[in-house]
């Protein structure tokens, strides 16, 4: 078994090289860059992780890997386009240095790219795989248009319940699936590919928990962010969701108004009122309960206790971290 830094280590070492040719350069150039600025690499060494879980790791978790890491930064050029970011991992943003038109070819060169490393794979499970990574990639698009739908609305409009299903669909789900596929390789039964799926998506979903906890009261040094980065966009996140619902009548009123508005002590205030109604606190139990659900589909997984050991590892540290 391999720790998760030592798999980084290793999909490193096989997939750190420019993976486009050279000509068009600007199309190529493009889909380079969002490669080059690097990233945690989460999503493709899950797959491995899954892979290990059941078998000695196998080149086909690589290619997932690989397939893997080519969507999550499709999606992530696509959604700068759509968000007008200027900043992606402190670097200019694909569309910032090639324009709107490069990028989205970029984009889609990339997801092609995804094919090429899938169409590697062994072929008595390549059905399954291909199956598989596309009900995620579909996912992925439902949630990024669901998160575009609810930046329009009235942060009371967006139900607390259809906030996590859309955070589970943009965010989880990929998460979910990279440990599923890696699983499917490692020769997981399909009960335990369910259990490993589903402690996937919970950890996703507390992560974002944790993020949005960060973002409002996590150490800025640390964090690498501005604090209150969420709180000055009027971001519909847990926090704000939940504070809606717990505060009283005049913290509601005033949380109206700052979100309506923005004065220099914006942060500091709604803050305040998220602490006077207690959505910190409410934050780390809900970060806990998604926590314990991902654990208890960890713990019903038919293997050795001791295999299991570098996804519990992982997960601790992803819910724990202050960066």
């Amino acid at each position: 078994m391999h720790s998760f830094q030592e798999l980084i280590e290793q999909f490193g070492q096989r997939f750190e090289h420019r993976q486009f040719p050279e000509q068009p350069s600007r199309l190529y150039d493009a889909a380079s860059h969002i490669l080059e600025i690097g990233g945690k690499r989460i999503r493709p060494v899950l797959s491995l992780m899954g892979n290990e879980l059941f078998d000695t790791l196998h080149d086909d978790a690589f290619h997932v890997g690989a397939a893997v890491e080519l969507f999550h930064n499709f999606t992530l050029i696509h959604d700068d386009i759509m968000d007008k970011a200027p900043i992606r991992r402190g670097k200019p943003t694909v569309h910032m240095i090639y324009g709107d038109s490069a990028a989205i070819l970029a984009g889609d060169v990339m997801l092609i790219n995804v094919y090429e490393k899938l169409n590697k794979i062994r072929a008595h499970y390549k059905h399954k795989i291909i199956a598989g990574f596309n009900k995620a990639a579909i996912e992925v698009c439902e949630g990024q248009q669901l998160d575009m739908d609810y930046e329009t609305m009235d942060p009371e409009q967006v139900r607390y319940d259809d906030y996590v299903r859309m955070i589970g669909l943009k965010t989880s789900v990929l998460l979910a699936a990279s440990l599923q596929l890696g699983a499917v390789i490692g020769g997981a039964g399909e009960g335990n590919q369910e259990h490993i799926y589903n402690f996937g998506k919970n950890i996703g979903i507390a992560f974002q928990i944790q993020d949005d906890y960060l973002d409002a009261f996590g150490d800025p040094e640390k964090f690498g962010k501005q604090q209150g980065g969420d709180i000055l966009v009027n971001k519909k996140t847990f926090l704000l969701l939940k504070a809606l619902e717990l505060c009283n009548p005049a913290q509601h009123n005033e949380l109206k108004t700052l979100l309506a508005s923005s004065p220099d002590d914006k942060v500091d205030r709604v803050l305040e009122i998220f602490k006077s109604c207690k959505a910190d606190v409410w934050a780390e139990k809900e970060k806990e309960r998604f926590q314990e659900k991902a654990f208890e589909s960890l713990e019903s997984i038919a293997v050795l206790s001791s295999r299991k050991k570098p996804l519990m590892e992982l997960a601790n540290y992803l819910l724990n971290r202050q960066q």
